[in-house]
């Protein structure tokens, strides 16, 4: 893991220094000159050659520290802490969607297999898989905002919270404003995680209004892993139900029921534990575009926008976040193997 995470720190450093434009004008615009341009480099060392900019930036990362952001001057872990906690609401809303039928589609089309159930859940999988994020995006909003609005179905169509809602600080509810380091990061990013923050300080009706505002950005991010999984359950139960073990259990005589979930199904959520994996890592990387049409400020949107104005040290913190919150859902992944085969434990 660790020289996965080396590798991609060294990609990610040398392909944000070979984008075209030079990032001092950017940041100077009208200002520029070739003084001031100077000056800049020299300020964030900028002159020095790429090893030993890389050097110094692996020693910075060392000590926990991501560096300032060259456009607003902020820490990198400070943007992070504000932006990491909605797109992980987001991932985790989305896939529990995405997860839970899709699971569910796959067992009905695996079990009325070539029926017309069977067809009708293959054919939704394919549409799903087909339609464009941003499109599915604005129709939800269109339905669920303005053809539903009026009736208990309404549910709103932007943003994370309903305006005019505010909460307290959690380091002024528990009264920890000296804490630094670590402790600060995880202590902002329970704060900007406004379901965790509300549930903490129970403010339960913030809760309800959060989970509101992300149902519409958690269905049009979700159905594109979900069609996945269903294809991939389907697939992978079917495979499952022809061996000769089901065959065994069902003439023992045991329940439909018990042959599936016990005998079955736990064989045949490797593959799809896998993909539930890879899409929780990329979602994680940031939905950049259900982002920007439901107005969330996530990582997407911030690292697109940090790209375009060639703002290299919040670039590269949030690939480190990207690629290690990756990496452990592949390890957690690969853990999870053994405990779902036995086979693989005895090996």
């Amino acid at each position: 893991m660790i020289p996965v995470l080396i590798g991609i720190l060294f990609v990610t450093f040398a392909m944000t220094r070979m984008i075209p434009g030079d990032a001092c004008a950017v940041m100077l615009g009208e200002r520029y000159t070739p003084e001031r341009c100077n000056a800049f480099r020299q300020q964030y060392g900028l002159n020095d050659n790429l090893a030993v900019q890389f050097g110094r930036y692996l020693v910075t990362i060392g000590q926990g520290d991501f560096g300032n952001s060259i456009r607003d001057g902020r820490p990198v872990t400070t943007i992070l802490s504000e932006r990491l906690p909605m797109t992980f609401e987001l991932t985790v809303g989305a896939m529990l969607f995405a997860s839970t039928f899709g699971i569910l589609f796959g067992i009905i089309s695996a079990l009325r297999h070539n029926s017309a159930v069977d067809v009708a859940t293959m054919v939704g999988a394919n549409v799903g898989v087909s339609m464009p994020v941003f499109w599915l995006g604005l129709m939800l909003a269109f339905l669920f905002a303005i053809v539903l609005k009026g009736t208990p179905f309404w549910l709103p169509p932007s943003s994370r919270l309903t305006a005019g809602i505010s909460m307290p600080a959690l380091d002024k509810v528990w009264h920890l404003q000296d804490t630094t380091g670590l402790a600060h990061f995880f202590v902002d990013l329970l704060s900007n995680s406004v379901i965790l923050h509300s549930l903490i300080i129970g403010r339960f009706d913030i809760t309800w209004d959060a989970i509101q505002h992300l149902i519409l950005p958690s269905l049009a991010v979700g159905t594109i892993p979900l069609a996945i999984i269903a294809r991939l359950t389907r697939s992978s139960l079917l495979e499952v139900l022809g061996q000769d073990y089901v065959r065994t259990a069902r003439a023992k005589g045991l329940r439909e029921r018990t042959v599936l979930m016990r005998h079955a199904m736990r064989n045949a959520l490797i593959p799809i534990v896998t993909i539930v994996g890879l899409q929780v890592g990329s979602l994680l990387s940031g939905a950049v575009l259900t982002e920007t049409v439901f107005a969330l400020p996530g990582i997407g949107t911030q690292l697109v926008t940090s790209i375009f104005a060639r703002d290299y040290p919040v670039v590269q913190g949030f690939v480190v976040v990207i690629a290690l919150v990756f990496s452990s859902v592949n390890i957690i992944v690969d853990l999870s193997y053994s405990f779902l085969d036995p086979r693989i434990r005895a090996q």
